[in-house]
C-alpha cells in the first residue's frame, strides 16, 4: 500500500438527532434500568445498536413485541400516527426521540393536508422517515424518488400541489427533483425551509471538498443509512473512488492501488470511534500524515425528549 495521506473530513459524524437519539436510549437505561425497548433501530448505525445492547437496550420491530406497560423508545426516524396508538392501547411508556427535523416534516405535511394540498414527498419507498411522514396524511401524499419521476407525475389539474422531502437525501439530486416539479407545477408550494437537514447538507459539502483533494474516500456508515450512501454517491460523482464501510474490519488493500491520499468522512449516524479505529487501521500500516479538512463550523444542539426531562 502507498498511502501517504489521510484526510479527515469535518463536519462528520453524529448530528444532532442522533446523537439527542443515542442519548436518549443511554439516559433512558440510567433513569428507568434494563431492559429498554427501542421500536426500530434508533439510528442507522449497526455498531451504535450492538454496543447500545450490550447496556441493556431491546431492540423490535414492532411494539407488539414490547410487553405491555413497559418503556418503549421510539427511534430518531418518526412514526406514523398509528404507532402512538397503539402503544396507548398497549398502556407503553413512551420516549419519543425523533428528531425535531423530521417532526418538523410531519408538522408541515399535515399543515398541507389540512389547507387541501397533494403532496408530493420527494424520498426511498421504505424508509422508515418516509414510511412516517406518508402516515401523517396517507391520502394526500405522493411518493416519488428521481427526476423522472417527476416528469411523469400526473395530479388532477384543480389540485393544489405542495412538495415535502426526506432529510437524508442528496442535495443536488433533491434539487434537480424540485426543479423538474416546479417546470411540472409553476405554483407548486414548498415547506418554508428545505427539509434536507443541516447535517445531510454540511457531510455532502464537506465530502466534495475531499474528493477533489483524495484518490479514494472512505465513508463510515452502515447499508440502511441513507445520509451515509448519499455521501459515498457524492464523492463518487466527484470523481473519487469510494466505498461504505461499518468498520475498518472491512477494508481491503486493494481499493488503494495508485492511491496516494485517502479521505475518510462518516454519515449522521455514525460515531466518533469508528472514524478513530478507521485512522488506527492506516496509522498501524506506516501512515502519520492525518490531517483534517473544515469546511463548516456546526453548533446545533436539541434538547432531551422531555420524557427524560421530568424523570
Amino acid at each position: 500500500m502507498n498511502v501517504e495521506r489521510v484526510l479527515l473530513a469535518a463536519p462528520r459524524g453524529y448530528c444532532a438527532g442522533v446523537d439527542r437519539a443515542v442519548e436518549t436510549v443511554e439516559r433512558a437505561l440510567q433513569s428507568f434500568g434494563a431492559p429498554i425497548y427501542v421500536r426500530k433501530q434508533i439510528v442507522h448505525n449497526l455498531p451504535v445498536v450492538r454496543d447500545l445492547e450490550s447496556k441493556g437496550a431491546i431492540f423490535v420491530e414492532e411494539l407488539g413485541e414490547v410487553p405491555s406497560g413497559a418503556t418503549v423508545i421510539l427511534s430518531a426516524h418518526g412514526v406514523a400516527p398509528e404507532v402512538y396508538a397503539q402503544a396507548r392501547a398497549r398502556e407503553l411508556r413512551v420516549v419519543d426521540a425523533t428528531c425535531p427535523l423530521v417532526t418538523k416534516v410531519h408538522n408541515e405535511a399535515k399543515k398541507f393536508a389540512r389547507d387541501g394540498y397533494h403532496i408530493v414527498l420527494i424520498g426511498h419507498e421504505g424508509h422508515e422517515e418516509v414510511v412516517g411522514t406518508m402516515g401523517e396524511a396517507p391520502a394526500s401524499i405522493t411518493l416519488i424518488s428521481a427526476p423522472d419521476e417527476a416528469d411523469a407525475l400526473e395530479l388532477p389539474a384543480e389540485d393544489k400541489v405542495a412538495y415535502l422531502s426526506q432529510t437524508t437525501l442528496s442535495v443536488d439530486e433533491t434539487n434537480d427533483v424540485i426543479d423538474r416539479l416546479r417546470a411540472r407545477f409553476p405554483v407548486i408550494q414548498g415547506p418554508p425551509r428545505e427539509d434536507i437537514c443541516y447535517a445531510t447538507q454540511n457531510r455532502q459539502t464537506a465530502v466534495k471538498v475531499l474528493a477533489e483533494k483524495a484518490d479514494v474516500v472512505l465513508v463510515i456508515g452502515s447499508d440502511n443509512s441513507s445520509n451515509s450512501n448519499r455521501l459515498a454517491e457524492v464523492a463518487a460523482a466527484r470523481g473519487a473512488r469510494s466505498y461504505l464501510i461499518d468498520d475498518e474490519t472491512e477494508i481491503e488493500d486493494a481499493w488503494f492501488e495508485g492511491a496516494r491520499t485517502v479521505g475518510i468522512t462518516s454519515g449522521a449516524s455514525a460515531p466518533e470511534w469508528l472514524v478513530d479505529r478507521v485512522v488506527g487501521w492506516f496509522r498501524a500500516r506506516g501512515v502519520d500524515d492525518v490531517e483534517e479538512v473544515r469546511v463548516v463550523e456546526e453548533d446545533v444542539h436539541f434538547a432531551l425528549p422531555k420524557e427524560l426531562e421530568q424523570a
